[in-house]
């Protein structure tokens, strides 16, 4: 399983306006910020904001802004304002009977477990732990005495 694009960036920008504090972000300011270009930053802000992970005003002092504390956004919950619901298969999605397999399927049972660790993992990081400095990892020399 991999995040798309769109789900990478938009975690990028939400640490970075997690890192920003209360300061009011402007789409071409986060774009510098982040190195993710400028279209694909307006693009993501609208969907951000539809699931009320940000706050966006327009005009002059407009902006942006987290609509809650960074402790209080989830890895989970970034993922699905861009993909959609958290699903490893078709069978754990409401409403999807698209399968060959659905009828004598005797995995399908197991598959709502599996995507409910895998959902309950990113909903276990907050966006306030991915806004924090990365550890430095220090080499250490280590000296192998021969007797």
């Amino acid at each position: 399983m991999r995040l798309s694009n769109l789900a990478d960036y938009a975690v990028v920008m939400l640490a970075a306006a997690a890192r920003a504090g209360s300061a009011r972000l402007n789409a071409t300011c986060l774009a510098e910020q982040t190195g993710v270009p400028l279209p694909t930053v307006q693009k993501l802000v609208g969907r951000l904001a539809g699931a009320g992970l940000i706050v966006s005003s327009r005009g002059t002092g407009g902006g942006f802004h987290l609509a809650r504390s960074p402790e209080n956004i989830s890895l989970a919950d970034i993922v699905e304002a861009v993909e959609g619901p958290i699903a490893m298969t078709a069978c754990v999605e409401q409403g999807r009977h698209d399968c060959a397999l659905e009828t004598d399927c005797r995995v399908k049972p197991h598959w709502g477990a599996v995507n409910d660790a895998l959902k309950g993992a990113l909903g276990g990081v907050s966006l306030a732990q991915l806004a924090m400095p990365a550890p430095i990892v220090r080499e250490t020399n280590v000296i192998e005495v021969l007797s």
